[in-house]
């Protein structure tokens, strides 16, 4: 996949139990399992920003800059993997809505009128995440991290 290309994403997250306080959205309290963050790329810099995304969660001296660096930057989080597709079409409220289910309220979505951008499951998502992009015609690309 060419980093420069627009698409979206999803970060698949394994984690203990554990509270964390996300910036001033205060306190989430997340139970042991996977976390599913669907994000956006865009913007200019287009794919970049999952390489971002894994980049940070190797390094853990950086300053946060969005919700989801918070789960980076905790030792109960590890990114395990990146779903990928190339497009131009905002398909990010979309693969959240058809993800739904437990989720982390107003997590990752101050620019949207979803309810969240961060979905819990108890056993590793990857069949479905990939099955959503699928339903959306994308082709996922899977980094492991």
């Amino acid at each position: 996949m060419d980093f420069s290309e627009k698409g979206v994403y999803c970060l698949l997250f394994e984690n203990r139990d554990c509270v964390i306080e996300v910036g001033k959205k205060g306190s989430f309290s997340f139970s042991e399992g996977f976390h599913i963050y669907v994000g956006s790329a865009l913007g200019s810099g287009g794919m970049k920003r999952v390489k971002r995304h894994i980049d940070f969660s190797l390094r853990k001296d950086r300053n946060p800059r969005w919700h989801v660096d918070y789960l980076h930057l905790d030792p109960s989080f590890r990114l395990s993997l990146a779903v990928c597709a190339s497009t131009s079409d905002r398909l990010e409220c979309e693969i959240a809505h058809r993800l739904g289910g437990d989720s982390a309220p107003g997590f990752g979505c101050t620019d949207c009128s979803c309810t969240s951008h961060l979905f819990y499951r108890k056993k590793d998502p990857i069949l479905e995440v990939t099955g959503v992009f699928g339903s959306l015609g994308l082709l996922p690309v899977i980094f492991e991290c």
